[in-house]
């Protein structure tokens, strides 16, 4: 069964998941500080960490920064905040998903399932060629993006949100389809989340190259047109 970190500085919320993922069969260690937590994060493989962003000693963002430079595992931020920049802060530090405090913990369970079920899938790889669109260039195997031969700095949210509208050109993607696309298998968060990155890339792309490649489809998504 999947091991779980929780790095929770609140003992009763952090006791309250321990008991609830024990109950569901996976392994749960704790850390009550960010410090702790990071020590316990790059010491043992996790199979997820459940990482509040209010923490003491080294923040939740600070001890998510830390560890990607050395590891890839998935991480659920928890967090009280209800500013949508600041979950899209968390999710391009590297996190794969966050939830709102107070939350139910059906919806938590829901999430790590998810998470653990994307970390598990190994689908083949299989080279594909670079989608191309107004001059826009997506290479899926390089991870690069360009337009006109010019580079363009892509987060990893971005990338996917882009590359799932330039793989379906002409077909409408709505927000709940991106953020699936972006954020992991059915996600259930917040789709407003995609309008920032949506917004991200223009500035990156259609702002910068003057080209007019994602097109707004109100009230139900967007769509880059042939």
């Amino acid at each position: 069964m999947a091991r779980i970190l929780v790095v929770e500085d609140e003992a009763k919320i952090a006791r309250f998941i321990e008991l609830e993922l024990s109950h569901e069969g996976y392994e749960v260690d704790k850390a009550e500080d960010g410090r702790a937590g990071l020590e316990l994060a790059l010491a043992h493989d996790y199979d997820l960490i459940l990482l509040d962003i209010m923490l003491p000693q080294i923040s939740g963002m600070e001890v998510l920064r830390r560890l990607r430079r050395e590891k890839a595992t998935p991480v659920i931020l928890l967090t009280a905040r209800d500013a949508i920049m600041d979950k899209v802060a968390g999710l391009d530090a590297g996190a794969d998903d966050y939830i709102t405090k107070p939350f139910a913990i059906e919806e938590l369970l829901a999430r790590i399932r998810v998470s653990l079920k994307r970390r598990n899938s190994s689908a083949a790889h299989v080279a594909t060629e670079a989608l191309v669109s107004h001059g826009v260039s997506l290479d899926v195997d390089r991870h690069e993006v360009s337009v006109g031969g010019e580079p363009v700095e892509l987060t990893n949210r971005e990338f996917e949100i882009l590359h799932a509208l330039m793989a379906e050109p002409g077909i409408v993607q709505t927000r709940d389809k991106l953020a699936s696309a972006a954020l992991g298998y059915d996600y259930i968060g917040e789709s407003n989340v995609i309008d920032v990155y949506i917004r991200q890339l223009r500035s990156k792309i259609d702002d910068r190259f003057g080209v007019k490649l994602i097109t707004t489809v109100r009230g139900v998504g967007y769509v880059i047109r042939d």
